[in-house]
Order: structure tokens, then C-alpha cells, then sequence
């Protein structure tokens, strides 16, 4: 029989490394599936088993993402005890460092043969994506160069994690790629940049200790704030233009229920200086594109169901 202690102990690592996934970002995996997904239902039937496996997929890859940056950031010495957020596991939970860089690798490989199913599917050019899609997910922090060190951390995120997702779940559905496929993942690229954006601002001074130049460094604060609120304009305003030029994408509107929280997020950065004061912010600049998403999804469904 398990004492309370031993229980608890089970609870706590359970917590642990769900933590290292990084539960926030994974938003940016499952939202681009779904409105990849939702966007070949216009076309025709789409296969669940399919989209499933894209999905899980995606989610292995993100969280493998996360746990590579877990571990590089660890051994960069930029993680410590007092590091905030729910990374720094490895220094404040005790995780072996080699366990979590495993695990990580481990997610690749399922990833990979959830990857030679989708392949089969659909077509094997689908694999050289995938690839391309893992090795940035881990050069993001590891190699020589790390991207999450450079300015370009939020293009590559919004890129890869928006549109390349977006894109990809579309055509192993449909075996094609179309214009307005494309058009309609831009703001999608835009929102997940944000995500990436809204943690650097978080966690800039002690980047700048690290020796890292990302963009909330190299333009400092109030302007990277002002960044993330013209990305959040920027994805409405491209929904509107997208409704204008498509007129029976009318159901788009819903998006704009969204608008609140990305409001609520960009105001939460305002006049903050310490970490965890920025800490709600950062939860809602995930949940703007978690909701945004979803309602585009919804907007999708409703032009096809009702038109």
C-alpha cells in the first residue's frame, strides 16, 4: 500500500514532466491541424485516422521542441532555481538532463513513425517536410547557432508551427495546395510568432545576461510590446481583407470574440518590469491564439454547413 508521501511523490513527477512540455505552447500544434484539417473538409471527406496522426504528430514534435530547450538552455547556464515559468525543470526538480534530452528524441522517433504512416497516406514528399520540421524544432536551441538566440526565433516559430503546419494537414488531405490555404494561414503565423514573442519580452533581461539577441532585446521593451499588439491587429485586419476578397468567407467574423483576450494580453505587458508580474500576459497571448484558431476553425464550418 502506497503512503501519502509516495503518492504524492507519483503526483509531483506526473506534474513534472507535463510541465516540460511546455503545456502553453501546444496550442500552436493542435490549432494549425485543426484548421489545416477543417480547411479540406471544403474540398470534400476528409480521413479522422489521418488528421489524428498529423496531430499527434505535431504535438511530438512541439514537445519535443520544448524539452530540447529545456535542455540546452540548462546547459547554457541559463535556467537556475529562481528562473520563472515552468521551465527549468532540470534545476529546480531534479530531472537528469540526459533523461529529458531522451525523452526528447524519443518524441522524434514517434513522431517519425506516426510520419511513415501520414507518408503512405499521401505522398513521401510529406517525409522531407517532416525532417525539415524536426531539425529546427531542435536547432531552435541546440547546435552551434541556436535560432531561439537570433532575432528570428518568432518567424521561424510562426512559419513552421503556422503556416507549414496549416499547409501540410491541407494537402494530405487533399493531395494539393491552394491559394486560399495559404491565405488563410497567415494570421495564424502571426499569432504563434507571439507566442514566442511574449516570452522573450518575459524573459528579456535575463536573455540579454545569456547572450542571447532576440527581437524584444534589440528593440527593447515598450517597442517589442508595441510589436506584439500590431501582430495581434495585424491577423484581425487580414480577416477582414480575407472576408472583403472572399465574400462567402463571411463566418470569419467570429474570430473577432477572440479580440478581448488579445487586448487583455497585450495590456498585461504594459508597465510590468518583473517576470512573473508578466506571467497572466504570456497565458494570454496562448489563449488569443488557441481561441482565434478555434473560431476560425468554426468560421470554416459554418461556410461550408451553411455557406
Amino acid at each position: 500500500m502506497e503512503t501519502p508521501s509516495t503518492e504524492l511523490q507519483h503526483t509531483r513527477s506526473w506534474r513534472v514532466w507535463w510541465q516540460l512540455t511546455r503545456p502553453h505552447t501546444l496550442t500552436a500544434a493542435f490549432v494549425p491541424v485543426m484548421l489545416g484539417s477543417a480547411l479540406a473538409l471544403q474540398e470534400g471527406a476528409i480521413d479522422i485516422w489521418l488528421m489524428l496522426a498529423m496531430l499527434f504528430a505535431s504535438l511530438f514534435i512541439q514537445a519535443a521542441t520544448n524539452m530540447f530547450n529545456e535542455y540546452y538552455d540548462y546547459k547554457r547556464g541559463l535556467d537556475t532555481k529562481d528562473s520563472i515559468g515552468i521551465g527549468g525543470a532540470i534545476v529546480r526538480e531534479g530531472v537528469r538532463p540526459k533523461t529529458v534530452l531522451a525523452i526528447a528524441f524519443a518524441l522524434f522517433g514517434m513522431s517519425a513513425l506516426l510520419g511513415v504512416y501520414i507518408c503512405l497516406a499521401s505522398s513521401w514528399w510529406v517525409a522531407v517536410v517532416g525532417l525539415v520540421c524536426m531539425a529546427a524544432g531542435y536547432l531552435y536551441t541546440g547546435g552551434p547557432f541556436p535560432i531561439a538566440y537570433s532575432p528570428f526565433g518568432e518567424i521561424m516559430a510562426g512559419f513552421f508551427m503556422g503556416i507549414v503546419i496549416i499547409i501540410l494537414s491541407f494537402y494530405i488531405q487533399t493531395g494539393t495546395i491552394t491559394t486560399e490555404s495559404w491565405l488563410v494561414s497567415i494570421p495564424i503565423f502571426f499569432l504563434v510568432g507571439n507566442i514566442n514573442l511574449a516570452n522573450n519580452i518575459r524573459d528579456r533581461e535575463g536573455d540579454a545576461l545569456a547572450g542571447r539577441k532576440t527581437i524584444a532585446i534589440l528593440i527593447g521593451r515598450k517597442k517589442a510590446i508595441r510589436l506584439l499588439a500590431a501582430s495581434f491587429l495585424f491577423a484581425y485586419i487580414w480577416i477582414v481583407v480575407l472576408i472583403m476578397i472572399y465574400p462567402n468567407f463571411f463566418w470569419f467574423v467570429a474570430v473577432f470574440a477572440s479580440l478581448p483576450k488579445a487586448i487583455q494580453a497585450t495590456k498585461g505587458f504594459i508597465g510590468k518590469s518583473q517576470p512573473q508580474e508578466m506571467m497572466p500576459a504570456m497565458r494570454a497571448t496562448a489563449q488569443t491564439n488557441t481561441l482565434f484558431g478555434v473560431l476560425l476553425t468554426i468560421g470554416v464550418l459554418l461556410t461550408i454547413w451553411i455557406g
